[in-house]
This record gives structure tokens, sequence and C-alpha cells, in this order.
């Protein structure tokens, strides 16, 4: 089911749950009775999580307004693993 809104010139916007792809251009508000024109909203995005929706913004503002990078990102300080003794069985390998 899904979920159309519409909106009358004298009540306002209401609501309509009809199955998907069966939508009318109007409908009858249920207060008064006339006939209401559909509008189009926005999605429900509320429900996301905070990081997507910020994610989602920021691509859209880079889309029109993208960032200037002046310098390069400081690389992270590398580490060096440690290297644990060869076991008497992997000594005899070959080594490359």
């Amino acid at each position: 089911m899904a979920v159309y809104e519409y909106r009358c010139d004298e009540d306002g916007p209401f609501e309509v749950t009809m199955p998907l792809g069966t939508q009318f251009e109007s409908a009858a508000c249920p207060v008064c009775l006339t006939e209401a024109r559909r509008v189009f909203s926005t999605p429900m995005l509320s429900l996301a999580p905070p990081a997507l929706v910020a994610a989602i913004d920021h691509a859209e503002k880079s889309r029109n307004e993208p960032e200037v990078v002046t310098s390069l990102p400081l690389a992270p300080a590398h580490k060096r693993t440690p290297v644990l003794p060869l076991t008497p069985t992997l000594r005899r390998l070959p080594r490359p």
C-alpha cells in the first residue's frame, strides 16, 4: 500500500492509502467532500540514520559548490608491525 497526499483548498492536506499505482489526480476531501488535487511531497527521509542524511546532504552540496582543497591531508604515522620469530618448521621454507 502507498500513501498519496492531496490538498483541499478549504481544509488543507490529507493522505489517502491506496494500492501502488492506483492514485487519482484528484480525490474527495474527507471533511467537505469537494475535489482536492494531488500534491507531491518529499519522501520520508526522517527515518534514515543521521549519518546517511548527512552524507546525502554533503553530496548534494558538493554537486553545486565543490570544496576546494588547499593542502594535502596529513599522512598517518606509519607503524611497523612486529615480526614474529620463525618457527623451526617455517625456517626450512625458501625465502623470496
